[in-house]
């Protein structure tokens, strides 16, 4: 699979010429050692893209050829992801995780046990899935929101076909909860300390589903990406 670049100004026209001059040729350049004649991809962040090839590499920038141009289309299902604020690095790692998970969207939550804080960080957490979009091949780069509110993440659950939260109490598995034919699906991730009571009861009465996502108890910031890979498989999107 070829190599992803993001691009604000994608070029579109087949034949055309193109000055690939960011940040991102700058690595293409200096990391990666591209040369005359490599292939790879380009793509706005939005599902559109464009097969070019490097025709003449300098220091910081270079020229490269449309070969190819194309766009590609949403799943069927969008996934949410509402995270609850992991402390430290976690963050990052929820993020990344998240993105190669398949998210749309990301919400950092700040719930009633979150030690870490994201306030001052969306910006930088955009910046992280795009990157994790690149390593992961996706011309859909998912949106980093935030901070969300518990009441906010009682909104977002009214604008779910399928909402799920994943508690170790529960006695429900995924594969009781997920029915087909769901396009919206939002699952809530809770902090390294666990939901509250409150928590679980305010989300299920909001029409949540409380489910278990098996016998290990994973850390927060790797919760997100086994119940993107689970709600996925059982949804037939995998």
């Amino acid at each position: 699979m070829r190599t992803l670049f993001f691009v604000d100004d994608l070029p579109t026209t087949v034949g055309s010429t193109y000055e690939f001059n960011n940040d991102d040729a700058l690595h293409a350049i200096r990391v990666l050692r591209t040369k005359s004649g490599d292939d790879f991809n380009l793509s706005d962040g939005k599902g559109n893209w464009s097969h070019v090839q490097a025709k003449e590499v300098h220091k910081k920038h270079m020229t490269v050829e449309l070969l190819e141009t194309g766009h590609q289309d949403a799943l069927g299902t969008h996934f949410t992801i509402i995270q609850a604020i992991p402390k430290g690095d976690r963050i990052k790692e929820a993020i990344e995780l998240c993105t190669e998970g398949g998210a749309d969207r990301i919400v950092m939550w700040k719930a009633a046990r979150s030690i870490g804080k994201s306030d001052d960080k969306i910006e930088k957490l955009q910046t992280t899935a795009r990157e994790a979009s690149k390593q992961s091949r996706r011309f859909r780069i998912p949106e980093v929101m935030g901070v969300a509110a518990t009441n906010a993440v009682v909104d977002q659950i009214a604008q779910a076909d399928l909402a799920i939260v994943f508690h170790e109490s529960a006695t429900m598995k995924i594969s009781e909860v997920v029915a087909p034919g769901c396009t919206k699906v939002a699952i809530i991730i809770g902090p390294e300390g666990g939901l509250t009571d409150d928590e679980i009861e305010t989300f299920a009465a909001a029409g949540a589903k409380v489910a278990l996502m098996g016998r290990p108890v994973l850390r927060s910031a790797h919760a997100g990406l086994a119940a993107l890979s689970a709600v996925n498989t059982a949804l037939s999107v995998w």
